[in-house]
């Protein structure tokens, strides 16, 4: 059976090697660990490999784990759909949060965040696909909610976030990939650093097009259990 730290060392190397194939510098693409639905074990598991930044979905499992874990120096992230009656603890508790998606959430964040962290790291996430089920704003709305954000503070804006709508061709992932960061380079604001792009499905895709995050899943904890 394969171990999590050998899932572990397979994906780092899809990642290096997706870097060179496209002549970026190895380690410009961080690893993050999607462990939603999956136990505290296998985070520690990761962990104890040497993994660090961890992207939870729900709040309530990922308020839970972080309690569990709390010896562990580990980086939450926060990538599921954000509820503006869950703001609090999502300022208090993570690190980084990848899917803000309108000025009153990011000003509940930014409010609630408590005076002695660091201000909270935040990206946008751009609906890039216009599918009527997923969060995120329009590439249209871009421009003025980064610039409204900028304002805010105990915030950091770093970025944006996509989720593409599933794609075979690797031409055809890229597309999406390439258009989000051309319309952020156009903003001309060399603070918006971070692109979180791709999962295991798209890996390759999205580090060809700039992604300074993958996020990764199944290919390193197996399929999720949502009984």
């Amino acid at each position: 059976m394969t171990t999590i730290t050998e899932r572990l060392k397979h994906i780092r190397s899809q990642i290096r090697d997706a870097e060179l194939a496209c002549n970026r510098q190895p380690g410009s693409v961080l690893l993050l660990a999607v462990s939603k639905t999956k136990p505290s074990e296998d985070i520690a598991a990761a962990y104890q490999s040497g993994q660090r930044h961890f992207g939870e979905n729900y709040l309530q499992e990922a308020l839970r784990k972080q309690q569990e874990l709390g010896a562990y120096a580990i980086t939450w992230h926060f990538i599921g759909p954000i509820q503006s009656n869950k703001t609090r603890p999502l300022a208090t508790h993570f690190d980084w949060v990848h899917s803000v998606d309108s000025l009153k959430i990011a000003k509940r964040l930014s409010e609630q965040r408590p005076a002695h962290l660091p201000p909270l790291n935040i990206c946008l996430q751009v609906n890039i696909s216009d599918e009527p089920s997923k969060s995120g704003i329009t590439l249209a709305e871009l421009p003025q909610l980064c610039e409204q954000i900028a304002k805010l503070p105990n915030l950091k804006l770093r970025g944006v976030m996509a989720i593409p709508a599933p794609q075979d061709d690797f031409e055809q992932q890229r597309q999406p990939y390439k258009t989000l960061y051309q319309a952020v380079a156009k903003l001309g604001q060399p603070e918006l650093d971070t692109f979180s792009f791709g999962m295991t499905g798209d890996l390759k895709a999205a580090i060809a097009e700039g992604s300074t995050i993958v996020r990764i899943g199944t290919a390193l904890f197996g399929e999720r259990n949502y009984g």
